[in-house]
């Protein structure tokens, strides 16, 4: 079975339990895992620069990416990086004072990037160089009525509560579609009329492969839709595929299709957060069984777990993205 990457974060050593994500993470990651041979390889180990961050106790952690051709392009809270695969020498770098709590990015048809800008409820259209070309609210309202562009919103720790945080933008025959957590759909953003409903849960990724749409939800589906149709052809529900235990699979976030039935999926260990509205789908509560954070891959037409990795022997606490290696 082919190596894969994986993105993330290492946790540091807790003053508080309840401590929040953006506080939470001391590196993030880049980690190497050979499925076969049983190898993990760190990559990547990176902290933001001072001017990039909040205070010295921000979180460091890598969200949700894109491997095009050998350039993985990634995103921690505040800065996008590229960087070039295997070697890993950063090869691009773009902050601006409008980013706050990034959660993904992707190069565009176009030859532009395309970020989901959580923290202000937006999404970014960037030359390569950093220009900003487009700036979208998700919620269709005027984006700086509700934000300031006099702030450096790099500097601000959180903005949440957010009343949409889009996490995952992608591309549909040329156009740009995000996905909306708590709106719990995929929205065109050249053209809302379009939109695509996903109201079993929380929506988080949102990957083009095959002709299909794939969506995980955080309470552990795969969502599939028809890119012709924009209608959900099939939900599978990982949680009874996997029925070794009654414990949470963990917050589903991250995926990789490797053909028509088989997909690896990651799962970032529960954790107790004073935003519980975000936490409703855990059915069992909170318990000593909670499973690590970890990867699996599925067999969707078999309904079969085939197996899964562990991530936090190799310093992984949290995954954010899988992408092949």
């Amino acid at each position: 079975m082919d190596p894969v990457y994986v993105l993330g974060a290492r946790q540091r050593e807790l003053l508080f339990k309840n401590e929040e994500e953006q506080r939470l993470y001391e590196s993030a990651l880049i980690v190497r895992l050979d499925p076969d041979r049983g190898g993990a390889e760190v990559c990547v180990e990176y902290q933001s620069p001072p001017e990039a961050r909040a205070h010295a106790h921000s979180s460091n952690i890598f969200k949700s990416g894109t491997l095009r051709g050998n350039t993985l392009y990634t995103c921690t809270s505040t800065e996008i990086l590229l960087f070039e695969a295997p070697s890993f020498k950063q090869i691009g770098y773009i902050s601006l004072p409008c980013f706050n709590d990034l959660h993904h990015v992707t190069p565009t048809h176009d030859g532009n990037l395309l970020v989901a800008n959580t923290g202000l409820d937006s999404v970014v259209k960037l030359s390569r160089k950093g220009e900003i070309l487009t700036e979208w609210s998700v919620l269709g309202e005027d984006l700086w009525t509700r934000f300031s562009r006099d702030i450096d919103y790099r500097k601000v720790e959180s903005t949440k509560p957010h009343r949409s945080h889009p996490n995952f933008v992608f591309e549909v025959n040329g156009n740009p579609w995000v996905t909306r957590f708590f709106q719990r759909d995929a929205l065109c953003l050249t053209n809302p009329q379009k939109r695509i409903d996903i109201s079993v849960e929380k929506p988080h990724d949102g990957m083009v492969f095959g002709g299909r749409l794939f969506f995980t939800t955080v309470d552990g589906r795969i969502i599939i839709v028809s890119c012709d149709t924009l209608e959900i052809e099939r939900v599978v529900d990982l949680n009874s595929v996997d029925n070794s235990t009654d414990a949470p699979l963990g917050w589903c976030r991250g995926m990789l299709p490797i053909d028509e039935h088989r997909i690896w999926v990651g799962f970032t260990r529960v954790r107790k957060t004073k935003f519980t509205e975000n936490l409703l789908w855990v059915k069992h509560g909170f318990r000593n069984t909670e499973k690590p954070t970890h990867i699996a891959l599925y067999d969707l037409a078999a309904q079969r777990c085939l197996r899964e990795i562990d991530l936090e022997p190799c310093g992984l606490n949290v995954v954010f993205g899988i992408y092949p290696a």
